[in-house]
Parts: C-alpha cells; sequence; structure tokens
C-alpha cells in the first residue's frame, strides 16, 4: 500500500512537521509520539523517497495564522474575512483563531499555529497591545514573523499597519464644530489603545475648537446597549449636548436608538458620530456620519507585509494610514 506524510499524520493523530522531525531525526517530539510514529512507517513499509517529503514538508510551512479578538465584530470581521481571501490567493493556508482577549486562550492558539510551523502570524485588534507584553505570548510571537492590524509591539520580527485613530476623532470633533455644534461629548468604549487613543483625538480637537472639555468624555460598553445608556446619562444630566461623537459605529447607534426614542431631531438638536463605517451604520436611518478606518486597505496591507517577511524580498516598516470622514445624515 502506497501512503505518503499526509496518511501518517492523520493516523497517528499528529501534525506533518511531527512527523517530518521524526523522519529526519530532529527533537521536538515526545519519546512515546517518536514510537507511534516509527510503527506506522514500518507498518506500511514507508520511504520518505516516495512522495517527495521536503516539498511536502516545505508547502505545509505555507500557512499563515490570523489571531483575532470575535470574529462577530463587524471591523473584525470585515479585516480578518479580508486578509483570508488574499492570502489564499497567494496558495497559504489559513488559521483563523478567535481568542476572545484572554490571555490563556491567545497561548494556547499560539502554541498550537506554531507547532503547525505557519509561517508567519498577523494579530488583529489593539488588544493584544497589552495581552502581547505576557511573558508566554512575547515568547512564542518572537518565533515567527508578525504583523499586527491597527497596534504596536515592541519584538525585533514585529511590524504593524496603523490607523491614525488621534487624528479621526479630532477631525471629525472639528466637522461638527464646523456644522454649528458647541456642546459636544464623546461616548468612549473599549479600554483597548486604540480607544486611548480615540480619547485623545477627542481632546485635540476640542482644544483645537477651543471648547470646553470638563465632563465631556462619556465611558461605557462597546454595544448599542452602551451607546444607549450613555446617551441617557447625558439627557439625564440636564447639561447642553448638541452632539455625540462616538468611538464606535454600534455606540453610535445606540445613542441614535436613545434619541429617536425620546422624539429628538437628529441631527438638527443633536448630532450623532460613529468610527468604522461598519455595515450597521449603513444599515439604519438615518445613516450614520463616521470615520472610515479602512480595514480593507488596513489588512491588504498586513497580507503585503507579512508576506515580504516570509519571503524576504523588500525592506520592512510599519505603516499608518489616515481615516477619512464619511456622510451621513446624522451631523
Amino acid at each position: 500500500m502506497k501512503i505518503n506524510i499526509n496518511d501518517i499524520a492523520k493516523e497517528a493523530g499528529v501534525s506533518i512537521a511531527t512527523v517530518s522531525r521524526v523522519i529526519n531525526g530532529k527533537e521536538g517530539a515526545s519519546e512515546a509520539t517518536r514510537e507511534k510514529v516509527k510503527k506506522i512507517i514500518e507498518k506500511y513499509s514507508y520511504s520518505s523517497n516516495q512522495v517527495g517529503i521536503h516539498d511536502l514538508y516545505r508547502k505545509s510551512l505555507r500557512s499563515v495564522a490570523i489571531l483575532t479578538v470575535d470574529i462577530r465584530v463587524p471591523h473584525y470581521a470585515r479585516t480578518a474575512y479580508t486578509m483570508e481571501r488574499e492570502f489564499s490567493k497567494h496558495g497559504y493556508a489559513v488559521y483563523l483563531c478567535n481568542t476572545g482577549g484572554d490571555i490563556e486562550t491567545t497561548v494556547n492558539y499560539l502554541t498550537d499555529v506554531l507547532e503547525e510551523q505557519v509561517a508567519g502570524i498577523v494579530l488583529v485588534g489593539s488588544v493584544f497591545d497589552e495581552i502581547g507584553k505576557d511573558p508566554r505570548v512575547e515568547h512564542y510571537l518572537r518565533m515567527a514573523p508578525v504583523v499586527m492590524a491597527n497596534g504596536k509591539l515592541n519584538l525585533p520580527n514585529s511590524y504593524s499597519v496603523l490607523v491614525d485613530d488621534v487624528f479621526g476623532i479630532s477631525r471629525m470633533v472639528q466637522y461638527v464644530y464646523k456644522h454649528g455644534k458647541r456642546d459636544i461629548f464623546y461616548l468612549s468604549g473599549a479600554t483597548t489603545d486604540s480607544a486611548q487613543n480615540k480619547k485623545t483625538g477627542f481632546l485635540q480637537g476640542m482644544n483645537l475648537c477651543g471648547l470646553n472639555t470638563d465632563g465631556k468624555i462619556i465611558d461605557t460598553e462597546d454595544s448599542i446597549e452602551g451607546g444607549m445608556r450613555a446617551a441617557e446619562e447625558i439627557l439625564s444630566s440636564g447639561r447642553a449636548c448638541d452632539a455625540m461623537v462616538c468611538g464606535e459605529d454600534i455606540v453610535a447607534v445606540g445613542a441614535l436608538k436613545k434619541l429617536l426614542r425620546k422624539h429628538i431631531a437628529v441631527p438638527e438638536k443633536i448630532a450623532v458620530t460613529g468610527y468604522n463605517n461598519s455595515m450597521i451604520s449603513r444599515n439604519i436611518e438615518p445613516e450614520l456620519t463616521g470615520v472610515d478606518n479602512k480595514p480593507e486597505q488596513v489588512a491588504l496591507l498586513c497580507v503585503q507585509l507579512l508576506e515580504s517577511l516570509i519571503d524576504h524580498t523588500d525592506s520592512y516598516s510599519s505603516v499608518t494610514l489616515q481615516p477619512e470622514i464619511v456622510k451621513g445624515g446624522t451631523v
């Protein structure tokens, strides 16, 4: 019976990389695993020459891993989908890992994909700025080229494709100011580095417009409910408000929902803006005015950068994109 390395790996319940280590006498497999693989090889009188093991093993290296936080989040979904499609076009197998932003889950996924000898790793989400500081995570990330979408790691083999969130929110504040709004609040969501940059952008924009920032930042959750609660908090306070600038589309949708339920005219009385230009921003009425942080372009640049790192074809440098305002009906 003629078999190949894939058949051996499947019967032994191990990866192609592990079978290759056993055949080539390399470290990285337990003695029990070695014995199991050797027995299967003897059982079928397998010879690596019959299938070109080195070619198969080389091909097995043409895989990459994409680690994201929550694939249900539209922004992450758009980014990861574009990456997966582009990597597939270029002949890579793709492992898509949904970590939930949990360190232990991240460590487990990194262990698994590195065991499979992935050629490179993409991290999607600025939450990995903090997760990447964990000693175990950092240890594993040093083992392969890493590209991070909208975040930064201080590792020698790590590069970034960033979006200037400070610029994006600052520009939006100036945009609503030009539309006559003066009592502007900021509805902030997550506690990631990206979220902090957006807060900085809000304060920068307010200062450029000569506006008071005291108590104008409302922290909430990245959800429709969070947006509704934040809007209610502002309205119940009795403070003057004619604009709500939001750090996420989903928060903006919640704020808009609360205002419309209270029969407050948008944007005549209160303007609302989002961030991401996600599908949800287009599927409501009025459509959100917001900031497009270009997830598809970020994804394509991440793929291009990681391929350059893997193939050593170009000089490597991190990239920063400037987001753009998308006009809707809420300003």
